[in-house]
């Protein structure tokens, strides 16, 4: 009769040890599996908006930089006022010089520099082909590529060329013009790149 309630205890003892150590060890295991299922702090910030210092580029025109925003080049660059001037005499080679496909340039952007500061540009660094990455090329200079260009971006993979406002040329593989990202400035010497300015559609 001892011996059956000692049992007895000890099978107590032992389910009720077993279900613990076996509860712990599921949410052991559960914890990394659910965590797995989490975005992680890179891919959080990737989506997120960038926040831009571009006071380099407001003391020193032609400047250029590159940032990344959703894992994507962003080009951000200051244009010349000769730069700008010849914005308007490149309308007749070029696929849409007014920016009419919608997905590609955003309201407040709809204007012959495709951006909110005429000498400030910001757009996606990705060509319209295929996707490689532009080179800019900022010098009314010939090119092996063109000998009457008059600046902007030329994309090496397949040749297509864009103008200082990312505008596409006429008879280049790209079929849109470079894409213009939502941003708007804080002050004169930042911006933010994933935002459109305050009341914009």
């Amino acid at each position: 009769m001892a011996n059956e309630e000692v049992n007895t205890g000890r099978r107590r003892f032992l389910t009720a040890t077993t279900a613990v150590v076996g509860a712990i060890g599921v949410a052991g295991a559960a914890i990394p599996f659910v965590r797995s299922w989490l975005p992680s702090v890179e891919a959080l910030l990737a989506g997120g908006p960038a926040d831009v210092d571009i006071s380099k580029l407001a003391s020193e025109p032609g400047m250029f930089m590159r940032v990344m925003w959703r894992g994507k080049p962003v080009f951000v660059f200051k244009r010349t006022p000769d730069q700008l001037a010849l914005l308007p005499t490149l309308d007749a080679m070029l696929v849409d010089p007014k920016s009419d496909e919608a997905s590609q340039t955003p309201a407040f952007a709809k204007n012959e520099s495709r951006s909110i500061k005429p000498e400030l540009g910001v757009l996606i660094g990705i060509c319209t082909h295929l996707g490689c990455i532009p080179i800019q090329k900022p010098e009314v200079q010939p090119q092996p590529f063109d000998p009457n260009w008059k600046g902007g971006f030329f994309c090496p993979c397949h040749g297509s060329r864009y103008d200082l406002a990312g505008r596409v040329f006429q008879n280049v593989p790209a079929p849109r013009n470079l894409e213009v990202p939502p941003y708007h400035f804080v002050d004169d010497n930042h911006l933010v790149v994933g935002v459109a300015p305050a009341g914009a559609a």
